[in-house]
């Protein structure tokens, strides 16, 4: 791998030109697929192999007049204090306001009449209209979102309390500051680590490209596809993030290899053949981690999985090749003029004055010394943090997350205040059967069954299609959504429907929020145990190849372990409990995400790996090339603590710059991404790592006999460049600044 990647970054500097046009030339094809794109990305979730789905999809086959697929919208209009909205004044103006709506789109299929529907509270305060319309969300335009906003106006206008909540409801402009601000504490990190504006531009600049390039993809292929829209957040953050990490270690290691003489193409070619097979190695075990997510089979998390694990191959490529061949142009522009104390390369110390040790050198010297008392300190703060994850609740986001100043959470605390609190909630009972007099039969059973249920509020009578094979029944709970009651609720409809079933051979289904909760739960629950087996197995393998040990990928195993529980942990704290959720701008707590445990396994396990990637590889190299087991651990520990450290900072900056979004899931995920990479980064690779591996001593490194022979032999460290002959003259003495063309 070393050699095959020296000789990739010496072709890349040699022909840099023609590489770089390729790259942009690239750029350009997928940036104007992106903009011939054929529609939106979709914000739906689907549950395959669920009865909540079937149910649904029940809905869309037996009444595609209810256009299941359809956008949505529930406008809520309330009477002035102390009027009711029956009022002869207070109807005209609800009338009148529904006719805005009405008239907003010509996507609106209909529009229900509150007073016809029985849609009116019991105080006569409140009443609430359902919009339909004939396309789906990703369909409707920003002039449909404008005119539903301006008949909403219309109707506050007039002296009602109008809100309204449901999928046509355009999604809140997402505001970039955040993730400026991390991109920009990410420029100044490089700057600090590099002193040199090129070397600190040159990985901003790669990793923008290669965002540019995946974007661009995901947005070509989001309308033929059906892409969620969270795929491209998801890819765009974590591209950033391994794009500047992985171009940073390899210029990082082209300065040191300049420092020590070699010419400037020989110094990128071994940096590709070192670090650039560290990279490799390290991309591959993300892509592994997030390609894994399709064993869970929710097109959702496969989407955003296959998308994020593409631009990390994306990152990789820039990485190997647009690196070197932008190496040769910044020349020794990518030295620093004046070496600072975070500059990797810097020499040790100068004549007739005796070297002051760094942090990283007096922290590592700290950890050989008590090894064990480092190791298992470290091990019980993590495990601390990870104790709120215990009381982990798992749910979908509702309009009741959502921000209190949004028309969607007034709408939903609204309908709660005057229908009640299981409103917000209803659930919907299918009843299907070929013969219509079995499915009237079994629907009018269903309906006595459950209007004497205790936790039943009420019971709308069943609607049946054309075909008379199929009904609809509503059932609204008294309690909330996301309460024990209404759970109970939908486990006990579902055994009415197993005995339904048994006695007449009609099929019942239940749908809904609630519903949706408990399939998804239960979904993932039986797929996180063969996703964890499955990716920690392919990832233990190709550490196994990369460190030529067993000890090494297991402990790197445990503790991610370690890191996904206490980054869950923090995510409990302040997502759900509420702590310091002020300082993020978070405004409701609640259940997390069902679907966020498995993403943040796979994302977290992936850059877990990056960091043992880069770290033990340059402690093996040291050990292969001759030190013993401890003066390894030391000697690369202060090779690459610097640069891994600023990885790490650069990470943290971007996920949180992610936090500022209003988008509940990327705000989580930003956070706990974060929090999981500062933990893993510090706590895990910096501290029990190498307490670990001193612990282990020679054992880390041996491999049975049996597996040895078994497995190829990589060369990630760059054994066979280290006797090798340069191809280039090597220099003690840099060339002058600028001179990119000093060593072809």
């Amino acid at each position: 791998m070393a050699t095959f990647l020296y000789k990739i970054g010496s072709f890349a500097f040699q022909r840099r030109r023609p590489v770089v046009l390729l790259w942009a030339l690239l750029l350009g094809a997928v940036g104007i697929s992106a903009t011939t794109s054929s529609g939106p990305a979709s914000s739906s979730v689907t549950l395959p192999g669920t009865e909540a789905q079937r149910a649904f999809d029940l809905l869309g086959e037996k009444f595609p007049a209810a256009h299941a697929d359809g956008a949505t919208a529930r406008v809520v209009l309330r009477a002035p204090d102390g009027q009711k909205i029956s009022s002869p004044d207070n109807r005209a103006a609800l009338e009148a306001a529904l006719d805005d709506i009405k008239g907003s789109s010509p996507r609106i299929g209909q529009i229900s009449d509150p007073f016809t529907a029985k849609a009116v509270s019991g105080d006569g305060t409140t009443a609430y209209a359902q919009v339909t319309y004939t396309a789906k969300d990703t369909g409707l335009t920003d002039a449909d979102h404008t005119g539903l906003d301006r008949a909403l106006e219309s109707g506050r206008d007039q002296g009602l309390t109008v809100e309204a909540s449901g999928t046509a409801l355009p999604a809140p402009e997402q505001n970039l500051t955040g993730e400026i601000i991390g991109f920009a504490l990410a420029a100044v990190i490089l700057l600090i680590t590099f002193g040199s504006l090129v070397a600190a531009g040159l990985p901003l600049l790669t990793a923008l490209l290669g965002v540019g390039i995946s974007i661009a993809a995901i947005t070509a292929l989001s309308g033929p596809f059906d892409l969620n829209s969270n795929a491209s957040a998801l890819a765009t953050m974590l591209g950033i993030a391994v794009g500047i990490d992985y171009a940073l270690f390899i210029v990082s290691r082209y300065r040191t290899e300049r420092a020590d003489g070699h010419g400037a193409r020989e110094a990128a070619a071994r940096a590709n053949g070192t670090a650039g097979s560290a990279v490799v190695f390290a991309g591959l075990t993300v892509v592994i981690a997030l390609a894994g997510l399709a064993v869970v089979n929710l097109p959702i998390l496969t989407t955003m999985g296959l998308a994020a694990a593409g631009a990390v191959v994306i990152a990789v490529l820039v990485a190997t090749t647009l690196v070197p061949a932008l190496l040769g142009f910044a020349g020794d522009r990518v030295r620093a003029k004046t070496r600072t104390t975070a500059d990797p390369a810097a020499e040790p110390g100068k004549a007739g004055k005796p070297h002051k040790a760094g942090l990283g050198q007096r922290w590592i010297s700290y950890v050989l010394r008590r090894p064990a008392k480092t190791l298992l300190l470290a091990v019980v703060a993590l495990g601390v943090v990870a104790l709120p994850a215990t009381q982990l609740e798992l749910g979908l986001p509702d309009d009741g997350s959502k921000a209190a100043s949004s028309t969607q959470r007034k709408a939903y605390d609204m309908l709660s205040r005057s229908f009640g609190p299981g409103f917000n909630g209803p659930l919907t009972v299918t009843v299907d059967d070929p013969d219509p007099t079995v499915v009237r039969s079994a629907t009018q059973d269903v309906e006595k069954a459950l209007t004497g249920h205790k936790d039943v509020a009420a019971v709308t009578p069943g609607v049946f299609n054309t075909g008379g094979d199929a009904a609809i029944i509503t059932v609204i709970p008294r309690s909330a959504p996301g309460s024990d009651a209404t759970e109970n609720l939908v486990n006990d409809i579902r055994a009415l429907a197993r005995g339904l079933h048994s006695d007449t051979g009609a099929r019942s289904l239940v749908t809904g929020t609630t519903a949706l909760n408990i399939d998804t739960s239960d979904k993932f629950g039986a797929a996180i145990v063969p996703y964890l087996a499955l990716v920690v197995t392919l990832a233990v393998l190709v550490l196994i190849l990369v460190f030529r040990s067993v000890l090494v990928p297991l402990k790197a195993a445990l503790g991610f372990l370690l890191s996904v529980l206490a980054s869950l942990g923090a995510l409990v704290a302040v997502f759900q409990w509420g702590w310091l959720k002020d300082l993020i701008g978070l405004e409701q707590t609640g259940p997390i995400m069902s679907l966020m445990p498995v993403l943040m396994v796979g994302i977290v396990f992936g850059l877990a790996m990056d960091y043992q990637v880069f770290l033990v590889t340059r402690m093996r190299e040291a050990y292969v090339h001759g030190a013993d087991a401890r003066s390894a651990i030391e000697t690369g520990f202060n090779h690459s603590a610097t640069v891994v450290t600023a990885a790490a900072l650069i990470m943290i900056s971007v996920f949180a710059g992610f936090v500022g979004s209003h988008e509940p899931m990327i705000k989580a995920l930003g956070f706990g991404l974060a929090v999981a990479v500062a933990l893993d980064a510090f706590l895990v690779r910096m501290t029990i790592v190498p307490a670990a591996l001193a612990l282990l001593g020679d054992r880390a490194r041996s491999l049975p006999a049996w597996i040895d022979r078994i497995v190829p032999h990589a060369d990630i460290e760059g054994e066979e460049l280290a006797t090798r002959t340069p191809t280039i003259p090597t220099v003690r003495e840099p060339s002058p600044a600028g001179s990119a063309d000093s060593n072809r």
